[in-house]
């Protein structure tokens, strides 16, 4: 009883680390990201172009990780709202990715 009790404890914290959400920020390289001197749209479109992972960084600096890589590489520079999975710092799904030109998401 005890251990049944124990691992629906685990079950329920597990499933409460990957959540549902939309993050806005703008869609870089990791190396662009890291180094304030060359965040900018036109590095983050010719490093992705050249086969760089594409990464989300929020206006405070975080940096998350997106593994559906082929639903953001075409909004490298901009920035977008993604609706999908997180955990911790990285995207596990991304559902939806929408410029934040033309989102509500964005505003807020």
């Amino acid at each position: 009883m005890r251990r049944t009790c124990t691992l629906v404890t685990l079950a329920l914290v597990a499933s409460g680390l990957c959540l549902a959400g939309t993050i806005t920020g703008y869609i870089s390289d990791e190396g662009c990201a890291r180094n304030e001197a060359e965040r900018n749209p036109a590095c983050a479109k010719n490093c992705i172009q050249g086969g760089a992972l594409a990464v989300l960084v929020t206006d405070d600096g975080k940096i998350y990780k997106i593994a559906d890589q082929d639903k953001v590489k075409k909004f490298a520079g901009e920035m977008v709202a993604l609706t999908g999975m997180i955990e911790g710092d990285q995207l596990k799904t991304v559902d939806k990715a929408v410029p934040c030109s033309a989102s509500e998401l964005c505003k807020g």
